[in-house]
């Protein structure tokens, strides 16, 4: 009997150019079974080329990847039938319903009729769907689509599922209840592997994260240690325009061990100095005729890591969950 092995998701050195463009330079990750591995990084960074090479889409051109101990490379028949995948764009006809859709993805993979209706009723309903699978798929909402693509990428029970940020463009309460899902899926066992530029999401689901940049994984560790890299504080001081921002940034230089970022308005400097470091920097300020808008001192956040690895703020644009209604899960 083949044992289980310890690692789903093993890549090592892939790279892959496109022309004169170096989309992954060099990437290594591991993903132990049953966890969430979270994949962080700005767009182009070489997230979604990452996730076409493990899902057998795209053939790198160096390295070795292997998902439940088999090549992508060498054995991608057999990868296929192990992987669920569910991308940025849900990947579902329109003109057929719901019930339809996930019959036909049975059909693809192989599952007999009976079984693929079945699986397609249980989906239906784990996925509080039920109501709406004899729908066209043209009237649903955006989060009954992701739920509904999500469904489809696990209708031949695959260990394995890739997630290419799957709440992008959702409202707060679709994203939460799509995150209970995720987590449900990881209590059943499965394995994911999950790109986001959300932080939130990467802080609330990840068990591990990667931070990758320019084809390239600048950082590894769980949420609370890539956190603790930046120090006991976040100091943010806010201004009347992006001009004024700058200078203030100028003149901050070399007032800490860490440089200060501008990020539009605003100016960012981490610390371990606490209230020493917040006096010099008013005292600095002051004395160059700049007076700050808005001041908060805050503990590391994941949006303070990604700033301070890639040097670029997160293009999260997605409103925070708090502000998520308290309805029921049931379609939209």
């Amino acid at each position: 009997m083949t044992s289980m092995p310890e690692l789903a998701i093993q890549a090592q050195q892939i790279r892959k150019n496109f022309g004169k463009v170096v989309a992954l330079d060099g990437v290594n990750l591991s993903v132990p079974v049953g966890q969430i591995f979270g994949l962080l990084g700005p767009n182009g960074a070489g997230k979604t080329t990452m996730i076409r090479v493990l899902t057998t889409v795209l053939r790198a051109d160096s390295g070795t990847a292997t998902v439940m101990g088999r090549s992508v490379s060498h054995e991608a028949p057999s990868v296929r039938g192990l992987i669920g995948l569910a991308g940025q764009y849900a990947a579902l006809d329109p003109n057929l319903t719901g019930r339809e859709n996930l019959r036909l993805v049975g059909s693809l993979t192989q599952i007999s009729g009976r079984v693929a209706a079945q699986r397609s009723d249980e989906l239906l309903e784990r996925f509080s769907l039920s109501d709406a699978g004899n729908r066209l798929v043209r009237t649903y909402s955006g989060g009954m689509r992701r739920r509904l693509d999500l469904a489809a990428a696990l209708v031949h029970r695959p260990p394995v599922i890739f997630l290419d940020e799957p709440t992008t463009g959702l409202d707060p309460e679709s994203r939460v209840e799509l995150w209970a899902v995720i987590k449900e899926l990881v209590a059943d066992g499965a394995t994911i592997l999950l790109t986001t530029q959300y932080m939130e999401e990467a802080d609330r689901l990840a068990d591990q994260l990667a931070v990758i940049d320019h084809g390239a994984v600048i950082a590894e560790g769980t949420p609370t240690e890539l956190k603790r890299r930046l120090g006991s504080s976040v100091i943010e001081l806010g201004f009347a325009d992006d001009a004024t921002a700058t200078r203030a940034a100028e003149l901050l230089a070399g007032t800490s061990t860490e440089e200060p970022h501008v990020t539009g308005r605003g100016v960012q400097i981490k610390s371990n100095e606490g209230t020493k470091l917040l006096t010099r920097l008013l005292r600095t300020l002051d004395q160059g005729g700049i007076e700050p808008e808005t001041l908060t001192v805050h503990e590391p956040s994941l949006d303070d890591v990604f700033l301070s690895l890639t040097g670029k703020p997160t293009e999260d644009s997605a409103p925070p969950v708090e502000a998520a209604g308290k309805r029921g899960r049931g379609a939209r």
